[in-house]
C-alpha cells in the first residue's frame, strides 16, 4: 500500500470503522472485496449516488473488486433509514423497472473490470424460515431500538414494523454472502454497515470494514440531494443542462460540490475556498471550474470545454454579492454500541 491508495480510499469519505483497520487490509497487499449495496427505487442515478458509486471506483483503481449489489429483493421491504413512518412497499414488478435501467447508469460511473455486479434475490429468496429465524437471532430488539430513527419513533409511539426491523438484517446478510472486507454507504447507512459486521462474526466471518460519506446536499442548497424533491442532477442528463444545474447552486455549497460531487482532493478544495473568501476567486469563476469537472467526469473533456446553450453562464441563482464561508454539513449519525471509537 501507498500513502497514495491511502488518501484515494479516505477522499471523501466522513466515518472509517474500526480505527486502523482498513489500512491493515489494504497494507495485506491482497484484493479486497469492497461493498455496495444499492435498492433500485428510483430511475435515474443522480450526483448524489454518484458520490458513493465513485468511492467504489477508487477501489477499483487499486486493483480492489468492486462488489456491486442490486437490492431487488431488499427495495422490496424497504429501507428505513431515516424514515419517520413505515415505506409503502414496492412490487417486484416495480423493482425490476427501475433496475434495468439502473444498471446502465451505474457503468457510467465504475469502470468494466474489476467488477461483480449480484441480485441479492441470489441468496435472500430462497431462505426458508430455519434460515430466517437463524438470522433474527442474531440481535436484540435493544440493539434495533439505538438506531437513532427507530428510538425516536419508539419514543413518539409511531408504529415500526417488524418487517422494518428485518431491512438491516437482511443487508447484513448480504455481506456474508459476498464475503465483504469493506462495505460502502452514505453516512445514514452508518448503523446498517456496521449490523453487517455483527452478523457477519455471527456467521464465522472476519467483520467487514465501515466506510461512509456524507449525503450531497441538492440544488436547493438545504435537502439531501433527492428525486422526489426535483433538487437534483442525473449522471446521464445532457451536459448543458449538468452545467447550467451546477451553475445554479448556492455559494455557500461550492465546497461540499468540488469534495463530493466533483470528487476532488481535499487540500485543492481548500485552495479554492481561500482564493474565494480572500476575494482572489469570484464564486461565479469557481462555479465554472465545478460544472466543467462535473461535466467532463459524465461526458467527457471536450464536453466540459464546450459553451454551455445559451452564451456563458452568468452568475449562479443564490449567488450573493458577499462571499460567504463555505462550510461541509453534518457528522455521521448516531451510532452507540455498534460503533467503536470514530477515527
Amino acid at each position: 500500500m501507498t500513502s497514495t491508495d491511502l488518501n484515494l480510499a479516505l477522499r471523501g469519505a466522513d466515518t472509517v470503522l474500526p480505527p486502523g483497520r482498513l489500512e491493515e487490509l489494504l497494507e495485506g497487499g491482497r484484493p479486497l472485496r469492497v461493498k455496495l449495496g444499492l435498492d433500485p427505487t428510483a430511475p435515474m442515478v443522480t450526483l448524489g449516488w454518484a458520490v458513493v458509486l465513485r468511492k467504489l471506483r477508487h477501489f477499483q483503481e487499486m486493483g480492489h473488486t468492486a462488489v456491486l449489489i442490486v437490492g431487488d429483493f431488499t427495495a422490496r421491504v424497504g429501507d428505513p433509514s431515516g424514515k419517520s413512518e413505515t415505506r409503502k412497499r414496492l412490487t417486484a414488478a416495480e423493482v425490476q423497472a427501475y433496475a434495468e435501467p439502473l444498471l446502465e447508469q451505474f457503468r457510467r460511473v465504475l469502470l468494466p473490470e474489476p467488477l461483480e455486479v449480484r441480485w441479492n434475490s441470489e441468496w435472500l429468496e430462497s431462505l426458508d424460515m430455519t434460515e430466517i429465524l437463524e438470522l433474527a437471532s442474531t440481535v436484540t430488539v435493544a440493539q434495533m431500538l439505538e438506531r437513532s430513527d427507530f428510538a425516536n419513533r419508539y419514543s413518539d409511539r409511531t408504529p415500526i414494523s417488524i418487517l422494518e426491523f428485518l431491512y438491516p438484517l437482511l443487508q447484513g446478510y448480504d455481506s456474508v454472502a459476498v464475503k465483504a472486507d469493506v462495505e460502502l454507504g452514505g453516512s445514514d447507512q452508518l448503523w446498517n454497515l456496521m449490523m453487517g459486521r455483527i452478523i457477519q462474526t455471527r456467521y464465522g466471518q472476519k467483520p467487514q470494514v465501515a466506510l461512509t460519506v456524507p449525503l450531497l446536499t441538492g440544488t436547493d442548497g438545504h435537502h439531501k440531494m433527492s428525486q422526489s424533491l426535483d433538487n437534483y442532477i442525473g449522471v446521464t442528463e445532457p451536459a448543458s443542462e449538468m452545467f447550467g444545474k451546477t451553475m445554479s447552486i448556492p455559494d455557500h455549497l461550492l465546497g461540499e460540490w468540488f469534495r463530493l460531487a466533483a470528487d476532488r482532493p481535499a487540500e485543492e478544495v481548500d485552495e479554492i475556498i481561500r482564493e474565494v473568501g480572500s476575494g482572489a476567486l469570484h464564486p461565479a469563476a469557481a462555479k465554472r471550474q465545478l460544472a466543467k469537472r462535473i461535466v467532463s467526469l459524465y461526458w467527457g473533456q471536450d464536453d466540459a470545454d464546450a459553451p454551455p446553450l445559451g452564451g456563458p453562464a452568468g452568475r449562479g441563482r443564490g449567488q450573493s454579492r458577499v462571499r460567504p464561508a463555505v462550510q461541509i454539513p453534518g457528522g455521521p449519525p448516531r451510532c452507540p454500541s455498534l460503533c467503536p471509537s470514530r477515527r
